[in-house]
């Protein structure tokens, strides 16, 4: 995963790529060995010699409690990097950047999600008790800050590009808060919003790649009226900002509200949090679109064509799909459910959360 992309934004990448390209490898190097230090201690500590995670998940009572928090620490580390979480998350903008549209869609829509898929893989089903007694912290209020901190710098950005990447990194902050909430919602929707966040981020990268290719540059305040020139195209964009911001009836809705229900049972004052970053979220995309596609048209884009039969390929079935699932999210729901829970089971019968179980009843 980290080598082809390193060369896909090396090589192919914009003017910057060698230094994102850098930046990016030793981000996700560092995470890589610290995942790889834990696999060892996990191998030589848990009784039975093997990598085998089926066989080390069964042996997760053989492991010290300090031993597990640091396994957990690393092994977090290593995927929050991959996800990326808040304070690890600066390569990620200058890789979009600079990766070329199709390397953007690979990235946000798969790359991302390896961080949080390891957690709930490795973290929850390995060590459960370090992950009942820290996913708190590490999950919840790393996952609030992602939410707040992501929204506030893509209100900030001037790059249409840059944007959308700093909006990954506020999206992504609902999959850590969801996972943390050790709730069937929480946990349902936060792989759902994993799901969902790579179909809709998918689109909206391609969006960018589309005005890019006409223009040669991303400067949101460069544009202007776009709309009257491209109306297809404005009214794709208009689609996934609003499914960006999680419109009723889009998927995103759905896989958000699940968290913010799951979240509010354990962590309320974080769930007040990151439900009022919705604001935001609705704050930059509808300033963005105002400032690209509304008003007068810009005189410098008069000969602009609107999407051709390609583009607009690229983006129907991710439309269809984020319609879909808006409607019926059921559909990935009923695939994920059983797993999940019984994974939430698993964490929830740890003697440390029975402990604290019996800590709130008295």
């Amino acid at each position: 995963m980290l080598l082809p992309m390193y060369f896909l934004i090396g090589i192919w990448g914009g003017p910057r790529r060698e230094y994102a390209a850098i930046k990016f490898f030793l981000y996700t190097l560092l995470g890589s060995v610290l995942i790889l230090l834990a696999m060892l201690g996990l191998y030589y500590y848990g009784g039975t010699p093997t990598f085998d995670m089926t066989v080390l998940a069964a042996n997760a009572g053989n492991y010290t409690m300090s031993f597990q928090r640091w396994a957990w620490i690393a092994l977090f580390i290593g995927f929050a990097i991959k996800i990326p979480a808040f304070p690890f998350h600066t390569w990620l903008p200058d890789a979009h950047v600079e990766a070329p549209t199709a390397i953007s869609v690979i990235l946000a829509g798969v790359l991302l999600k390896m961080g949080t898929y390891g957690i709930l893989r490795v973290n929850f089903s390995i060590l459960p008790a370090a992950s009942h007694d820290m996913a708190w912290l590490f999950l919840g209020v790393l996952g609030t800050v992602n939410i707040v901190y992501g929204a506030m710098c893509a209100m900030a950005q001037k790059d249409f590009k840059k944007l959308i990447a700093y909006s990954s990194v506020s999206h992504m902050g609902y999959v850590m808060l969801g996972m943390a909430s050790f709730t069937a919602a929480g946990i349902n929707g936060a792989v759902l919003q994993m799901f969902n966040h790579g179909t809709i981020t998918a689109m909206l990268f391609l969006l960018v790649g589309v005005i890019y290719d006409r223009a040669h540059h991303r400067e949101i305040n460069g544009f202007g009226g776009l709309a009257q020139q491209m109306p297809v195209y404005a009214g794709f964009t208009a689609f996934a900002f609003f499914a960006g911001l999680g419109l009723p009836a889009l998927s995103a809705f759905i896989s958000e509200v699940l968290v913010l229900l799951g979240a509010w049972q354990l962590h309320p004052v974080l769930t007040v949090f990151g439900a009022a970053t919705a604001i935001l979220t609705a704050g930059y995309l509808l300033w963005t679109y105002q400032r690209i596609y509304l008003g007068p048209l810009n005189e410098k884009y008069k000969n602009f064509t609107d999407m051709d039969f390609r583009e607009i390929g690229m983006l129907v079935p991710l439309a269809v799909i984020v319609i879909i699932l808006g409607w019926y999210p059921q559909a990935i729901l009923s695939l994920l459910n059983t797993s999940l829970v019984h994974l939430n089971q698993v964490v929830l019968n740890t003697p440390a959360a029975a402990a604290a179980a019996v800590a709130m009843v008295h």
